[in-house]
């Protein structure tokens, strides 16, 4: 069976929604590269809140949860069957803040909650 192809641009709240996606992607990246806790920002950044050896690598995760984001909205919009296959190391933060996002995290690590402080 053939499956429609729709070629009509995103609408404005299309492309809103993805932006959004992106930011909360990204948020949660930057928190896991660089704050060791205050992840939510409950109270103002302090020196001891950053993490003294970075994990992950930020110049490269913007791209990863982009094409991440615009993957899951042609994946639902076409039905379709893709797997987002990235190696690991520098991109990791943006892998485990999309599959949070999307719930599946956790899913797979089972005993994992957000942390609270």
């Amino acid at each position: 069976m053939e499956k429609h192809v729709s070629t009509a641009a995103l609408t404005d709240a299309e492309l809103t929604l993805i932006d959004r996606y992106w930011r909360a992607a990204n948020y949660l990246s930057i928190g896991q590269i660089y704050l060791l806790s205050n992840s939510l920002l409950r109270e103002p950044l302090k020196p001891e809140h950053i993490k003294p050896r970075l994990l992950g690598h930020w110049g490269t995760t913007p791209g990863l949860n982009f094409i991440y984001a615009h993957l899951n909205r042609l994946i639902r919009a076409r039905d379709l069957d893709i797997i987002y296959m990235c190696g690991p190391g520098h991109g990791g933060p943006g892998m485990v803040a999309n599959t949070y996002l999307e719930g599946i995290y956790s899913e797979i690590v089972r005993n994992w909650t957000w942390p609270t402080a």
